[in-house]
């Protein structure tokens, strides 16, 4: 079922998206070789903790930690680990949730270790711009999940990248995970139409190769089947009638 939000349930979101947008720049800021995901997960925890809000991913349906690192052909559910040391020309993608009075935000952001090539940089920035691309043809009323779709996968598949099928986006409000599905794939003029009050988080997850990923033994990780890189660029956002706001910006 869609959950229509009132503007005093978006203001909640609004700060939970702010405390996950400061939590990936601070991310940013610490991404450097020689740093493992388990120290970055910890400062990504107690910096959320310490704005007065719950990481949303920690125990989520088991998950260990409290943010998601990937590291390069690694698509999304990377677990932080000890043992994982970022590297000079990796590229890792944080995803993030904060829930504060109840509410959630989410977002993602893929992110370069030192000096990367310029084909991982490229695949930074097209998946940065399928979202953009997405987010600018949105009008509530008009606008159809599979509109949404068609304007991700386009824009990537024009570089000849693989557009994730298995994972998709999704509805976000008082739980992280709501109706609907928001697809990175699709007919344009298909599904339902979008409507003033919907918070939806929009996330393409694009890889350098294929489309098709492989779920690894530890229940999470999910990687590219060919071991390409894969990005990710994900955030929350808000319908209103007139405009759409995003929310982790």
């Amino acid at each position: 079922m869609i959950s229509i939000k009132t503007d005093e349930q978006i203001a909640y979101m609004r700060k939970a998206n702010q405390i996950v947008r400061d939590t990936l720049n601070l991310l940013r800021d610490h991404t450097k070789p020689g740093v493992s995901t388990y120290e970055l997960n910890k400062l990504a925890h107690d910096y959320i903790v310490s704005c007065g809000a719950v990481p949303s991913f920690l125990n989520y349906n088991g998950f260990p930690a409290s943010i998601c690192v990937s590291v390069d052909c690694e698509v999304v559910h990377g677990i932080p680990s000890k043992k994982k040391i970022l590297r000079e020309g990796q590229i890792v993608s944080y995803d993030c949730g904060a829930i504060f009075n109840g509410w959630q935000g989410d977002a993602a952001r893929t992110v370069a270790v030192g000096l990367i090539s310029p084909e991982c940089q490229q695949l930074i920035d097209v998946t940065e711009q399928c979202f953009f691309k997405a987010v600018d043809i949105i009008q509530a009323g008009v606008t159809r999940l599979g509109d949404i779709g068609h304007a991700v996968q386009s824009h990537a598949e024009s570089f000849g990248y693989g557009v994730v099928r298995d994972l998709v986006g999704h509805g976000i409000g008082r739980e992280m995970h709501e109706d609907p599905e928001v697809p990175n794939f699709g007919m344009a003029g298909r599904g339902m139409r979008l409507s003033a009050g919907m918070t939806i988080a929009i996330e393409p997850m694009i890889n350098m190769g294929t489309e098709r990923v492989e779920y690894m033994d530890d229940g999470w990780t999910v990687k590219t089947q060919d071991r390409k890189p894969s990005a990710h660029y994900e955030n929350t956002i808000a319908i209103f009638h007139d405009r759409v706001e995003i929310l982790s910006l």
